[in-house]
């Protein structure tokens, strides 16, 4: 039997839809969507979530409601609304409940860094079954928010997950504010990397692993960029390999081009361009601290995870 759902990730710097049919070991999209709406503008200098930030967001969302609704064949299509990093961070976060509850008739979940992890993963590996790397177990996946990355180390299952406050938008607003930014600037942001990842491996096994899966909108566009694509396409960048040496040079580019050298690169969403630099490192950082040789992209994450638990 095949069941309509929806799916809506609500993180710091991008909102997105998912609405899908799943049956059995099978989820095929309906209406995928993506709009940045930039959430957790200067959540980790004020602890508040803007008044623009939240109308930018709700916005989205009521366009988001009325494609649910145009996609509803029969009965009303459950509904799951799940905030990450910024929401957590937000002293003012019962003003985005309100609003969500509203819009779409349900309580937005403010999901744990766990839960956040254990998403991501799902989604992730869920489709790697008899793929380019289905032999690959365990694996190391990590997904690039705005304001946290998740690390998840599992096979079947997870074995260990912890999320950290590292993200593009964060680190971007932390340190990575000039233009493009000094080398003392790109120091401290490693600092910061580092010392999260030092965190990450107290408790999770991530030196287990033997495949490295990276996610969402910073991983997918260097993956883009890396394989030199004249415009963003999905199809090419889901499962792509892109060897360490090639994440290491799109990486150091990045962060020596100004904002208009980097929204003139083809598969650059405008909604990235400030904060892709920060991005990139993070995913840099990994893969030279663990020595993976090439990072496997995955066009499917914690959206894809928030509609497998609707099933």
């Amino acid at each position: 039997m095949t069941k309509r759902v929806a799916a809506v990730d609500c993180g710091t710097n991008s909102v997105r839809l998912l609405v899908a049919d799943v049956s059995g070991e099978s989820l095929s999209d309906v209406e995928r969507r993506m709009e940045i709406v930039r959430l957790g503008q200067g959540v980790d200098r004020t602890g508040r979530l803007a008044p623009e930030a939240l109308e930018r967001t709700f916005t989205a969302m009521r366009g988001y409601a009325k494609l649910i609704e145009q996609h509803a064949a029969e009965g009303r299509v459950p509904v799951r609304v799940v905030a990450t990093s910024a929401t957590r961070d937000a002293a003012n976060r019962d003003d985005f409940t309100a609003g969500v509850r509203e819009i779409f008739g349900v309580d937005p979940e403010v999901a744990t860094g766990d839960e956040e992890a254990r998403l991501s993963f799902t989604g992730a590996t869920r489709g790697l079954a008899g793929g380019p790397v289905s032999d690959g177990a365990p694996y190391l996946v990590v997904d690039i928010g705005g304001g946290s990355t998740e690390f998840v180390v599992g096979s079947r299952s997870v074995e260990g997950a912890l999320s950290v406050d590292i993200g593009c938008v964060r680190l971007t607003e932390r340190h990575l504010r000039d233009d493009p930014p000094g080398e003392r600037a790109v120091e401290a942001a490693i600092a910061d990397i580092e010392a999260a990842m030092d965190r990450v491996e107290e408790t999770v096994p991530v030196r287990r692993a033997r495949t490295l899966v990276g996610l969402a909108g910073s991983v997918t566009t260097v993956a883009g960029i890396a394989l030199g694509l004249p415009a963003y396409d999905p199809a090419r960048i889901h499962h792509s390999r892109i060897p360490a040496g090639r994440v290491h040079e799109v990486t150091g580019r990045l962060l020596r081009m100004t904002h208009d050298e980097r929204a003139a690169i083809p598969v650059m969403h405008p909604g990235r361009v400030d904060v892709i630099g920060a991005g990139a490192l993070i995913l840099d950082r990994i893969v030279r601290r663990y020595g993976f040789s090439d990072v496997v992209v995955s066009e499917h994450d914690i959206l894809d995870g928030i509609a497998w638990s609707l099933a």
